[in-house]
Parts: structure tokens; C-alpha cells; sequence
């Protein structure tokens, strides 16, 4: 995954330096050590797929840190492996160590967690999309993101502005008989958007299928149930993809993709333990501090 460009992001990192230390560091300007040289790295602790280091390293350049980053999103490396370098002042690197570590770890776990099920899938020879969902911790979405693609996922979907997904709680409200009615105005008023309907019931799903739904969203459905309907509905001649949502894991995503899946959606990256990462921070002389200045990455 490219890197994003510096300041795309600035705000929401300052926001998380400013949570940490809304008041400043006490400790230490207690312990008067905010103008001394210091050196930070972070090393991964065991094999990891890395995520986040480009928002990490921005958050230690806004507190003045110089930063040279030898790995990107998306790379898996190996325990010990250097994922970033950084010099300046010790109240700088003090100020961002431990919120960009956390942000690295976290996102290297939804990273993992969903490199693991793509390499599941691609190792027994499915080209079936990973799909996470938009259930990240709020406020973290674009952090998400970024973590499931540099993991080999992509996105079901970042919001309710960008795709059309009607819910089981949207039908409750629809006045009764009207369904197919307002589906095909949902289709006019959005043409070049797809049509998701989820449902966990398999007629219903084949109601929708014959309203022409492009795809079938299956809540709680397993394996058995969706190679059942993939059958009925390729009786009927029915072209509606499937994508079966709710307790897919790395344990049966691929007996979903053997099932006929279309897609696997899937929250499961976002609970995984995050990754470790080890942070050495030591002392350095002015003149390397002064010399990293022009390097950073």
C-alpha cells in the first residue's frame, strides 16, 4: 500500500497526540530532559504483516522527530525486522512513542488477522474477496481501511453515503406490499450504484433474487445453506451474487468460498490481538540529530 501523503491525515493524528498529552508531558519536563537527543526504532517482536507506519512515522515528524521508514504497509516481515528509525528532541519522541506503537500494532493486527484468511483462500486456490465491514472502532475507520488493504482485503463498504445495503430493520418500516416497489426506486434513484439486500432467511432470498438484487448479503448463514441456495438459484437461472456476513472467520471462510461464495464479508480482522512491536529509545549526539533532519520518510 502507498504511503499517504503528509498532512492527509494531520489533523486526526494531532487529535490522538493531544488525547495523550492534553495538558504536555509531565514527566518529562519534570525531569528536564525535552532538550536532549534521542534516538526511537521500532522492531517487530515476531513475524508480522505491517500496517499503519506511514500514519505512525507522521504522528513522531509533527512532534519534530526526523524519521527514515525502510518498510511500508502491506509488507510481511520478519521478527526483528526494523520498521522505522527516528532522531530529535527527547520531547518529541517522548510525545509520540507510545500513541504511533500502539496505532502500528493495532492496525499490523487487522492486517494480520486479514492477510491470514486471504492467504487461506488463495492457498487453496480461491480468488474469493476478503471483504471487511465498516464495524471498526468509531472514529478509527480510515485507519481500518488502510490496515485491511495493506492486509490483502478490501472494504464492503466505508459508510451509508457510498453504496446501497437495505437491512431487514429498513423492510420493517416499508408500508406492507410495497418492497418491490420501492426497491426499483432505490435502482432509479441511484443507477450506477449495485443493490445489496441481506437477509437470513433462504426464500426470502430467492424473492429478492427474482426482484433482481445484485447481491444477497446472508446473515448467519452457513456453508450448507448457501451452497443449497447457490444451487436453487442457478436452477432458476438467477444471477445474484452471494455473500455470506456475520461469524465469518479464518476457520470457515474456506468452506464459504468451496460453498460458492462471491464474497466473504467479515468483521473478525478488527477483534484480532494487535501485533508487537518493540520500541528501543536511547540517546543520540546533536550533530545526528541535526543530520537526520534532511531524511526523513
Amino acid at each position: 500500500m502507498s504511503a499517504p501523503s503528509a498532512g492527509l491525515h494531520d489533523e486526526a493524528l494531532r487529535a490522538l497526540l493531544l488525547e495523550d498529552a492534553p495538558h504536555g508531558d509531565l514527566t518529562t519536563r519534570g525531569l528536564a530532559l525535552g532538550d536532549e537527543a534521542a534516538t526511537i526504532r521500532f522492531e517487530a517482536r515476531g513475524a508480522m504483516t505491517v500496517a499503519g507506519i506511514e500514519a505512525a512515522a507522521r504522528m513522531l515528524q509533527l512532534c519534530g522527530v526526523a524519521v527514515v521508514r525502510p518498510v511500508s504497509s502491506g509488507e510481511a516481515v520478519a521478527a526483528g525486522a526494523v520498521l522505522l528509525d527516528g532522531q530529535g528532541p527527547a520531547a518529541g519522541v517522548l510525545l509520540g512513542w507510545k500513541s504511533a506503537q500502539t496505532l502500528v500494532e493495532a492496525c499490523s493486527g487487522i492486517a494480520g488477522a486479514t492477510a491470514a484468511i486471504v492467504r487461506r483462500l488463495r492457498e487453496a486456490g480461491f480468488a474469493t474477496p476478503l471483504a471487511c465491514t465498516r464495524k471498526s472502532f468509531p472514529g478509527t475507520r480510515w485507519l481500518a481501511a488502510e490496515a485491511v488493504q495493506a492486509g490483502g482485503g478490501v472494504m464492503h463498504r466505508l459508510g451509508l453515503s457510498e453504496t446501497l445495503l437495505v437491512f431487514p430493520e429498513h423492510r420493517a418500516l416499508l408500508p406492507p406490499g410495497m418492497l418491490a416497489a420501492r426497491l426499483q426506486a432505490l435502482r432509479q434513484a441511484q443507477p450506477e450504484k449495485r443493490l445489496v439486500v441481506e437477509t437470513g432467511d433462504e426464500e426470502e432470498a430467492l424473492a429478492l433474487a427474482r426482484l433482481g438484487v445484485d447481491v444477497l448479503q446472508l446473515e448467519r448463514f452457513d456453508p450448507a445453506r448457501l451452497a443449497a441456495l447457490k444451487a436453487r438459484l442457478h436452477a432458476e437461472g438467477l444471477g445474484s451474487r452471494l455473500a455470506p456476513a456475520g461469524g465469518v472467520t479464518l476457520d470457515n471462510a474456506l468452506a464459504f468460498a468451496a460453498a460458492g461464495a462471491d464474497l466473504l464479508v467479515s468483521s473478525a480482522p478488527y477483534f484480532a490481538p494487535p501485533a508487537d512491536v518493540r520500541v528501543r529509545i536511547g540517546p543520540a549526539a546533536v550533530a545526528d540529530v541535526t543530520a537526520a533532519a534532511g531524511r526523513c520518510g
